[in-house]
């Protein structure tokens, strides 16, 4: 399919062509990552304020009560809590030292921290969650417990080895990620070892072992760490929330310090963390949380968008601010992008958001189809090849796939074709050893810069950065081929480049200047922007945009990828998708193979999620693309007990869900076994035993047929639930909890035989 090309001006998003009045209507607004370099500080309390729109400026005047901003992707909500934050600590209202600002990631945190510094609110805490706990930790371990903070282990996968080979279990490489990763979700969901297989059982979690197995792994992993003195990542938050729970005098010293919140990506937090959060606020309710249920796609650790969608429920006099403006995207990126919402289902899809496109618009999405992966990287590293010479800037193209495993066909693509290119994941910028040593030589330069023979033909800035890189070798032109010299050689030119728009922003700078600018970008992890193009899975792409995004092997076994079985699991493929979707600002070509391998069979469909979305496809469940019941933006006032619409848009319908209640007692349900038996635990029970009995020992011999643990068959408290019900149809089955759609087509037949007193799996293979 021929692919047109535009040579791609860059231009702060949303930006009109002709100069307008300096407001928001006009398109002054502009996306978070477009702001300049090095901007002016704002010189009042209102100048803070200037340039957002009526959402952003709403989000940055509630500065009390709990408030909820429900943002889009590309919508500024990073931009919005900054100033929000900024507006607060410019007008006097919020002493800086007072206000803990919290999200997932170092670079988020730092992005965060240099942003604020540059709307002069220098002196806000802004960090991780865990970086937050440990530095309190740290602090009030020798009060708390005494001595020292045992050490923290960087990677526990030793450790599992270790207590695998303690427990005399064999695992393989594969295996041992997958043990890990269920003792961090363990840790995160407050799960003890006894308690992992019920609590798996509970969860409907699939498990990559026998729970009984992996429950002595991790039972012996805790033992180990105990024996070698050393904490994981997960005890940071579990032991700081011992702390605060146990020492009544050290939670409130910890609140005296921290009179306000902010809390990013709240879609992503775990049951811990929310714990920690819970503690760190006390009685008081001076929090602000943002975030988007659509972009939730880390619920395999743990994390959960239910405290979000459950936030005003919890707290009923909260202000809720709607972002959905999105000045990220062109309109046809955004209809998409909507058209893949449109086709969902969940909870989390009940509360989408609508985005709104304010760019002008840009061309379409282009779908390719390859015979074969290879084929797929060459094709798209041509059309990359093309983008560069068309003027675009390889630093502003990405390559983004499902799994890491995919990104080596693309690197030798890319590596063949003669394009730069970075992996993303990788070693964190302030972190590579060429760019530690290329700052200490920059650092001694500045000091005693007069007696270096480098710096006696030169005289501004650039040329003396250039000067002193060339000794740790930098050249003008980059080396040929890819690999780890050209990777340094990448990161000493982002120096370089650096250095030519820090002068151009400060031209009376000096390298000493330009010194403390870097340090101050090392503390807060904000990088420069290295030359190449970004190649990324699609776990790590959250949070970062570019102008032309491909979005590689969208084909069914990888988009959904094949361990997708549950409807929930199923819904957060689609939106990983969307998160991928959203990245693009100007370009987005996606693309899929027929085959694996050159010559191999053609087996492969596009992605169910792109039908109804692209000529010729089938249409997909929710009708056409960019239409439903999606929510608009504005905002709502509450007061406690109630709550009032002040919204710029109409309301979406809601389903309104009557609390659970227990049929014997009619008390409300909130554990969610009791609810799926409809009645407390200690409520007397009407099941006949004889069809649980039968329905127990029919899901042993499904289990054994298929190879994998009971419960996923159906848990404990499903097959009671059914035993209690005995339902004699299709929909009366399906009304209990636990019987999903997947499992009614399954399983449905059999289960009503035994309800009715015929044993189904016998009646099926007789028939």
């Amino acid at each position: 399919m021929p692919v047109a090309l535009v040579r791609l001006r860059r231009r702060t998003c949303g930006q009109p062509a002709q100069p307008s009045p300096a407001t928001w209507q006009h398109g002054c607004v502009t996306a978070a990552t477009h702001s300049p370099l090095f901007p002016r500080v704002p010189d009042s309390a209102d100048a803070v304020l200037e340039g957002l729109d009526p959402e952003q400026r709403e989000v940055a005047t509630a500065l009390h009560g709990p408030v909820c901003v429900l943002a889009g992707a590309g919508t500024g909500k990073t931009r919005a809590i900054t100033h929000r934050i900024a507006y607060g600590v410019r007008a006097g209202i919020l002493q800086p030292s007072s206000v803990l600002a919290v999200t997932f990631t170092n670079r988020a945190a730092g992005e965060m921290r240099g942003r604020l510094r540059q709307l002069g609110a220098a002196g806000v805490q802004a960090r991780t969650f865990h970086s937050a706990a440990l530095r309190q930790l740290q602090y009030f371990w020798p009060k708390a417990v005494g001595g020292s903070l045992p050490r923290l282990v960087d990677r526990k996968i030793q450790l599992v080895a270790d207590a695998a080979a303690a427990c005399r279990i064999r695992l393989d490489r594969g295996e041992l990620r997958d043990v890990t990763a269920e003792i961090e979700w363990s840790k995160v969901t407050q799960t003890v070892p006894a308690d992992y297989p019920p609590a798996v059982a509970k969860a409907e979690r699939e498990a990559p072992r026998d729970p009984a197995e992996i429950a002595q792994l991790y039972a012996a992993y805790e033992d180990l760490k105990r024996e070698r003195g050393v904490i994981d990542f997960e005890d940071v938050l579990l032991l700081t929330v011992a702390v605060l729970q146990d020492r009544q005098d050290i939670a409130e010293q910890v609140r005296a310090q921290y009179q306000h919140f902010v809390v990013d990506e709240y879609q992503d937090v775990s049951p811990l963390q929310q714990r920690l959060l819970e503690l760190w606020l006390g009685d008081r309710e001076n929090l602000c949380v943002v975030g988007d249920a659509s972009q939730t796609i880390y619920s395999f650790t743990g994390a959960t968008p239910d405290h979000l969608l459950d936030f005003r429920t919890k707290h009923p006099g909260a202000t809720v601010v709607k972002l959905v403006r999105d000045y990220r995207s062109t309109p046809q990126v955004v209809r998409l992008a909507n058209g893949l919402l449109a086709q969902a289902h969940g909870r989390a899809a009940d509360h989408r958001l609508e985005l709104v496109s304010q760019r002008g618009p840009g061309p379409d999405p282009v779908f390719i189809e390859y015979t074969d992966e290879p084929a797929e990287a060459e094709g798209a590293a041509r059309r990359i090849g093309e983008l560069i010479g068309a003027g675009v800037r390889a630093s502003e193209i990405a390559v983004l796939f499902r799994t890491n495993s995919q990104s080596e066909t693309y690197e030798q693509a890319l590596a063949d074709a003669g394009v730069p290119y970075q992996l993303r994941g990788a070693e964190r910028f302030f972190d590579r050893p060429e760019v530690r040593k290329a700052g200490s030589a920059l650092r001694a330069a500045a000091r005693f810069g007069g007696n270096d023979s480098l710096l006696d033909d030169v005289v501004d800035l650039p040329s003396q950065v250039r000067a002193v890189l060339s000794g740790e070798g930098w050249t003008a032109q980059p080396p040929a081929g890819s690999g780890a010299v050209r990777e340094r050689w990448e990161s000493l030119a982002a120096l370089a480049n650096l250095a030519q728009d820090f002068t151009a922003a400060k031209p009376d700078a000096t390298l000493a200047d330009l010194v403390a600018e870097l340090d101050e970008r090392a503390g807060a992890q904000h990088a420069p922007t290295v030359q190449g193009v970004t190649l990324a899975s699609l776990h790590s792409a959250k949070g970062l945009e570019w102008d032309v995004v491909f979005l590689v092997g969208v084909a069914e076994g990888m988009m959904p990828i094949t361990y997708a079985k549950t409807d929930e699991q199923i819904e957060e493929e689609r939106r990983l998708l969307y998160v991928g979707v959203t990245r693009a600002r100007e370009r987005l070509h996606v693309s899929w193979s027929l085959a694996r391998s050159p010559g191999g069979r053609a087996n492969r469909r596009p992605s169910r999620f792109l039908d109804g979305l692209r000529s010729g496809s089938p249409a997909g469940r929710g009708g056409a693309a960019g239409t439903g019941s999606g929510a608009m933006g504005g905002v709502e006032r509450g007061v406690p007990g109630r709550t009032t619409a002040v919204s710029t848009a109409p309301e979406p319908r809601r389903r309104h869900r009557s609390p659970a209640r227990c049929r014997v007692c009619g008390r409300t349900l909130t554990d969610a076994g009791e609810m799926k038996l409809m009645r407390c635990e200690d409520c007397p029970s009407d099941m006949d035993e004889g069809v649980y009995e039968r329905l127990h020992d029919w899901r042993g011999e499904q289990a054994r047929r298929s190879g994998q643990p009971a419960f996923c068959v159906f848990t404990d408290k499903t097959l009671m639930a059914i035993a209690e019900a005995v339902p004699e149809d299709p929909p009366g089955l399906a009304r209990i909890p636990g019987v999903g759609k997947r499992k009614l087509d399954r399983y449905g037949a059999d289960v009503l035989a035994i309800c009715a007193g015929r044993d189904g799996a016998q009646d099926k293979d007789q028939d």
